[in-house]
């Protein structure tokens, strides 16, 4: 996550670099930064899902280890999955926003183009994205329902909830 941040902040440096000296950027400019945004953005997601089934995974009392040795427990563990899927859950709207985002520009494109402006008529990257996130949905919603008498029955219903609206959202659109 820090090499992330490092190449934020020059990719923010060399944007602000270039906007000073040309005061607008191309059209494909801002959707390959769009693309990678949505690229980072669900890496991180499946890596979030990753580290959920990890902690799932991981003994939490002590016992036998795969070697035979004594294994301390995860310190935390019980605290330590709501948050992870908490913040999971979170960057799965934060995803979805983006989607949505793209889906507006097309429409739009759409609509300009029936005005004569060109339009990209090929649907394979939007319905990527689409899939890429629903295929990262049902994965985050498997770990939360897998993980649902940890979560305590407070968080369960609030977090299937927000899955659903994520879902419905997208279906809407």
């Amino acid at each position: 996550l820090r090499l992330v941040a490092v190449l934020r902040a020059v990719l923010e440096g060399e944007k602000a670099a270039v906007l000073k000296r040309d005061h607008h950027l191309p059209l494909s400019f801002h959707r390959r930064q769009e693309e990678l945004k949505f690229g980072v953005g669900l890496q991180r997601l499946q890596h979030r899902v990753r580290e959920i089934q990890a902690l799932r995974d991981s003994p939490t009392a002590e016992g036998p280890g795969r070697d035979g040795a004594k294994q301390s427990p995860v310190a935390g563990a019980p605290q330590e999955l709501p948050t992870l899927i908490l913040e999971a859950v979170k960057e799965l709207e934060a995803i979805k926003q983006q989607v949505l985002k793209r889906i507006q520009i097309w429409k739009r494109q759409q609509q300009l183009a029936g005005n004569g402006a060109v339009f990209e008529e090929n649907l394979a990257p939007l319905q990527k994205r689409c899939e890429d996130l629903v295929e990262v949905y049902f994965q985050l919603q498997q770990q939360v329902m897998a993980a649902g008498t940890e979560l305590g029955p407070e968080l369960l219903p609030r977090l299937l909830e927000r899955f659903n609206e994520v879902l419905s959202s997208l279906v809407k659109r």
